[in-house]
């Protein structure tokens, strides 16, 4: 069986109760006694004025009235330590406390003291030096001062307690509205158990009526920055799983291909070894070339796969270069390889100096010569372009083809996609190349966009110098 937890606003309320509690205990009992010294010292002075006129009347007649409104006043006569009522009459029936006052009356000071009275109850004592020899003993009750303080300690806790109750009550309220904001929080955070992570599982910044204070809304701003880091989170995660998911099949799929084509010749390759040996030169130089494309293939993942892990260094070899130079190189093997597209070189006439890895760069220049020559018609110009800024060096590579239609411009850097499905392999590659050209311009902490219209596709691939 499981304990049911009080809710904070409840503890709160109850812990305040208890310290309140003891603060009225204290200031209660502080002001009894207060009251009961108050009262104390004004019967005091009450019996010190009716003494000297007690004085008065024994100077005078030689005799004091014993008992009067429940006083009781005694002459001792003190000798050898002896004390002798002189007017016996009058003595309370427990007079040997009386007695004990007069014996400590040595000089001019009054003795006090309290004392219990059997038969009578507790009086307060008050003896006084008359002349040698003589001490006047006045007992006064004290039940006015008893009653007085018992009545003032129960109004004292009956409002007390009142107070205690109405400041539990009031206090929960108060509470309870205060942490409200807490509770809206924890009520959210059970929601979104159910990976509710929309703008409704977000809380307001400013509660209504502002309660909960600076803090609160403090905490609501960072419980929300949270949920929002959170979200981009599992929605980067998400991604970044859907695209593995796509890697995979694409490469699963891409590898696939040349593997069947080179057991394909394979096959071919032993049949024409027993019955046809002139073709054999024929299917090894198939297999030659599909194992050449599976190794560029793979290398490419491979090269992917190093850009994108963080825990292995960059495969990059960074050196001072010029990119002027490399551009010119890239441009004369482009021609050598594609003369039936014409390119044009614009380069500057100076040096262009920055820290590249001249074999990944001109990697990159490569792909894009090659994607311009592949992807349109015989006879379109191609150029390459170096132009320098004030921090960067910018590498245009364009063309006067088709273009690229604006649906497949988002994902044309995405690995194993091609803006035309329907196309060969032998003429369309693995879809691997623009992705290669995008991870390495990255790594060299570059950028490279890409603009496209009918007639004019330029790929800008901008360089920290």
């Amino acid at each position: 069986m499981t304990r049911r937890r009080l809710r904070l606003g409840t503890r709160l309320a109850l812990g305040l109760g208890a310290l309140a509690l003891a603060v009225f205990a204290v200031v209660g009992t502080v002001m009894a006694q207060s009251m009961q010294a108050y009262l104390e010292r004004r019967l005091d002075a009450q019996m010190s004025d009716t003494q000297v006129s007690l004085k008065k009347d024994f100077a005078k007649n030689g005799t004091v009235k014993g008992k009067a409104y429940g006083w009781y006043s005694v002459v001792y006569d003190v000798r050898d330590g002896v004390a002798t009522p002189k007017n016996r009459d009058d003595l309370p029936a427990d007079a040997g406390e009386l007695a004990e006052v007069a014996l400590r009356v040595g000089g001019p000071d009054p003795v006090y003291r309290t004392d219990y009275l059997h038969g009578d109850g507790t009086y307060r004592l008050r003896g006084c030096r008359v002349s040698d020899g003589v001490v006047l003993v006045s007992a006064a009750p004290m039940n006015d001062i008893t009653t007085t303080v018992r009545q003032l300690v129960i109004v004292e806790v009956a409002a007390f307690l009142l107070a205690l109750i109405a400041f539990v009550v009031i206090g929960r309220a108060v509470l309870r509205r205060g942490l409200q904001p807490l509770s809206d929080m924890a009520r959210t955070a059970h929601d979104i158990t159910s990976h509710d992570l929309t703008d409704s599982a977000r809380l307001p910044v400013r509660a209504e009526g502002g309660n909960g204070g600076v803090e609160v809304e403090e905490l609501r701003t960072a419980f929300n920055t949270m949920l929002d880091h959170i979200d981009t989170s599992l929605a980067a995660r998400t991604a970044a799983e859907q695209r593995l998911r796509r890697f995979i099949a694409d490469a699963s799929h891409e590898l696939r291909t040349p593997l069947t084509s080179i057991r394909g010749y394979a096959d071919l390759f032993r049949y024409a070894a027993a019955n046809a040996p002139e073709e054999r030169e024929a299917h090894l130089e198939k297999l030659r070339s599909e194992a050449a494309r599976m190794s560029v293939l793979l290398d490419d993942l491979l090269l992917l796969a190093r850009l994108d892990s963080a825990e292995v260094e960059t495969p990059l070899r960074l050196a001072e270069g010029d990119l002027a130079a490399l551009a010119r190189e890239a441009a004369d093997a482009f021609r050598a390889a594609h003369p039936t597209h014409p390119l044009t070189l614009t380069v500057p006439d100076g040096p262009v100096r920055l820290p590249f890895d001249p074999l990944r760069l001109r990697q990159v220049v490569d792909n894009l010569l090659t994607n311009a020559a592949v992807h349109t018609p015989v006879g379109t110009s191609v150029s390459v372009s170096v132009s320098v800024r004030e921090a960067s060096a910018v590498l245009r590579v364009g063309d006067t083809g088709p273009g690229i239609p604006a649906a497949d411009r988002s994902r044309i850097f995405d690995r194993f996609y091609r803006v035309d499905d329907s196309r060969t392999r032998d003429r369309g590659g693995s879809g691997l190349g623009l992705a290669v050209v995008h991870s390495l311009v990255a790594a060299h902490g570059g950028t490279v966009e890409l603009t496209s219209r009918p007639g004019s596709t330029v790929f800008t691939v901008t360089l920290p110098r």
